[in-house]
């Protein structure tokens, strides 16, 4: 029996935390635009109708899933730049 992982590589899904900036109606779907260390894309916010400007939302695939307290946020963000130096 195959393992996840055995013998290939690891596949992992990821989500990332940023903060928006702003939020805007893009033919009729609720949209922000979402800084994520310095990199800015737009994303679709249908999920989470009370996300706000200031807000962090942990984003995946272009899609906000879940606001964030900013302690979780920034832990999250710190963890991922440990994690980039260690490599």
């Amino acid at each position: 029996m195959d393992r996840v992982g055995e013998g290939r590589g690891l596949s992992v899904c990821l989500a990332v935390p940023g903060r928006v900036l702003d939020v805007a109606d893009e033919a009729g779907i609720r949209t922000a635009r979402v800084d994520f260390g310095g990199v800015r894309k737009r994303i679709c916010l249908e999920t989470l109708p009370d996300a706000r400007p200031g807000d962090y939302v942990l984003v995946h695939a272009g899609f906000a899933l879940q606001v964030l307290d900013q302690a979780a946020a920034e832990e999250t963000l710190r963890l991922a730049a440990e994690a980039r130096v260690a490599r």
